[in-house]
């Protein structure tokens, strides 16, 4: 889940914006204008900030993106009711990752937010079977688009079979990933598998198949 700060002045734009970020799974917080900049990035650590160029208060885009560089790593894309060379190349030299001009197709909008957090690292990666997708180290898991609420146990035994999908992962390999000591008994690691099962079979077929004598595989048969 990335975090996304946008600074837009027009409520109905940030409205619209947050609402299509939420719907992606995305945190989304916003901002009228750049008068509390510094403090939403310093408190919130943005994965992007998105920043219209003509803001009320004093400080343009061009400004604030000056700040958000001093302060965070974030990708910057830049809106603008102005599709000007002067201005996308004045933006894009200055340390944006992308520039949209208004008006704008929402779907665009999210392609391309998309992208600039991929190409920063900050959507993680995530793996895909059947139904089921697994992001990274299973913070999110989800099921015919249904997100799957697990246990912090159960949701590293996924992560664990995720990182080797239609693999067999031992028992003593789960139980030193997870529990950090493969001494324990290895019927824990069955009494876990068994309810993390439950909880994805309550949305689909089985994924988690037992492989005898050996383990267990993450797959769709």
């Amino acid at each position: 889940m990335s975090k996304v700060l946008i600074v837009e002045d027009s409520e109905v734009i940030r409205a619209s914006v947050v609402s299509a970020l939420r719907s992606q799974g995305h945190m989304a917080q916003a901002l009228p204008d750049g008068t509390e900049l510094e403090r939403a990035i310093t408190s919130s650590q943005p994965d992007l900030v998105i920043l219209d160029v003509m803001l009320p208060g004093g400080r343009d885009g061009f400004e604030l993106l000056g700040v958000v560089r001093k302060l965070s790593r974030a990708g910057v894309l830049m809106l603008t009711a102005r599709d000007e060379m002067t201005d996308r190349i004045r933006g894009l030299t200055q340390g944006a990752d992308d520039y949209l001009a208004k008006p704008f197709a929402m779907v665009e909008l999210m392609a391309r937010i998309e992208a600039i957090l991929r190409r920063t690292g900050a959507m993680g990666s995530s793996v895909t079977v059947g139904d089921l997708t697994v992001a990274d180290d299973a913070a999110i898991v989800t099921r015919n688009g249904v997100t799957i609420d697990l246990t912090e146990t159960e949701r590293r035994l996924l992560s664990q079979l995720a990182k080797h999908p239609e693999r067999v992962v031992s028992k003593t390999q789960l139980l030193t990933a997870v529990w950090g000591y493969d001494g324990y008994d290895e019927n824990i690691v069955e009494v876990h598998i068994s309810s993390l099962r439950r909880r994805l079979e309550a949305h689909g077929p089985r994924v988690i198949h037992t492989v005898r004598g050996r383990g267990y595989r993450l797959g769709t048969t």
